[in-house]
């Protein structure tokens, strides 16, 4: 038995689900970002009031 080349549409669905995993990852960090910084600035700091 032959091996079988891989179809196009393997190829296709493989290059789509990459990029939809960077996007899921770069949502996630900055999710993780926006948090991490969340919990840095104390809620009586200046600057989480929007005063310089």
């Amino acid at each position: 038995m032959a091996i079988a080349r891989e179809h196009e549409l393997h190829r296709r669905r493989f290059s789509r689900n990459l990029g939809l995993g960077l996007v899921l990852a770069a949502f996630v960090v900055l999710v993780f970002a926006l948090t991490i910084v969340k919990v840095k600035v104390p809620p009586h700091h200046p600057t989480a009031e929007g005063q310089p």
